[in-house]
């Protein structure tokens, strides 16, 4: 028993220390990636971002599972009786309270998701699909009164869209199309479990990294959303028109509302709609480059793999003591 204690105790003081590393390591580059990323097209931009912010839990995790683990179990002896140091507990103990606190805040985010849209929920809809683009997409459409956001999705492995009333008589028809078709973009790029993944793997100084994110996903909707001139002002309009409709009840982390972002994003994202025809191409993804890297590790790891496990056990034996 105190044998996996302890294996559990070094896991989790590498992983700790690995996601701390790595995570002031993305907090101190992520500006230079995201410049890299504003080469590309919105969508990349945003996929790029996710990407970067997740590096550190998956640099832990793939080296505590990949190594740690399998080094622990192989090389450290069972019969051996050692007092584990002050810093290896200290460190375990906050690799425990990182996993646990991230479960705690998804939990959290996702019931007060539940309530909010309950509240929604409480007043009279009615449900419909509203065709949208070519037609050949139909998107369930829950139209409400007042007491939701003007236009929002929420939902995780089922979204949904919720209309109010104010807003459909607000909008002219291609405006409402326009809009509807931006919230239909955050659905397929499942936006909404994105941000249940960011409150899993939280940490102190991300909040800059996790804001540009969100602006970029809000830009990358915009973008497929839109395939003109004018279905980009027909956008922009709506977005002018649904910032007077705002609705004064609370909101949740886990929706994607067409104009819940800053004043700052929002202006942008109007001033990037009325100049829709300046846009400079994107250029082409790297992504063969990346495959390449990522062939190369994998080859390094799997050749050195004993080695590695040999050197990591060493290194937590002087962590242990």
């Amino acid at each position: 028993m105190i044998y996996y204690v302890r294996g559990i105790a070094v896991s989790s003081s590498i992983f700790f220390a690995l996601y701390s590393i790595s995570s002031v390591a993305v907090c101190c580059v992520w500006r230079r990636v995201w410049q890299f990323g504003q080469r590309y097209s919105s969508a990349r931009c945003a996929d790029l971002l996710f990407v970067w912010r997740l590096v550190p839990v998956a640099v832990a995790g793939a080296i505590t599972l990949a190594l740690a683990i399998p080094s622990f179990l192989l090389l450290e002896p069972r019969a051996i009786d050692e007092r584990m140091s002050g810093l290896s507990v200290v460190l375990g103990l906050s690799g425990i309270g990182v996993v646990l606190g991230g479960i705690w805040r998804a939990v959290a985010a996702l019931m007060k998701a539940s309530r909010v849209v309950s509240r929604w929920s409480s007043g009279e809809c009615v449900m419909e699909s509203i065709p949208i683009r070519d037609g050949r997409d139909l998107v369930p459409v829950l139209r409400i009164s007042g007491l939701a956001p003007p236009l929002t999705v929420s939902g995780i492995l089922r979204p949904s869209m919720w209309l109010s009333r104010a807003a459909e008589f607000a909008l002219t028809e291609p405006e409402l199309e326009t809009a509807l078709r931006h919230e239909f973009a955050h659905v397929r790029r499942r936006d909404n479990l994105r941000r249940l993944i960011l409150h899993l793997v939280a940490f102190p100084g991300m909040a800059q990294l996790e804001t540009a994110w969100r602006e970029a996903t809000e830009m990358a909707a915009d973008d497929a959303a839109v395939s003109s001139a004018s279905e980009a002002l027909d956008l922009a309009s709506a977005m002018l028109k649904l910032t007077e409709l705002i609705s004064p009840h609370p909101s949740t982390e886990l929706t994607a509302a067409l104009v819940r972002s800053p004043a700052d994003c929002l202006n942008a994202r109007v001033r990037r709609l009325i100049a829709w025809p300046e846009q400079s191409p994107t250029q082409k993804s790297r992504l063969g480059y990346a495959m390449w890297v990522a062939a190369a590790v994998a080859a390094t790891l799997a050749l050195t793999y004993g080695q590695l496990l040999v050197q990591l056990h060493a290194a937590t034996e002087c962590l242990v003591r």
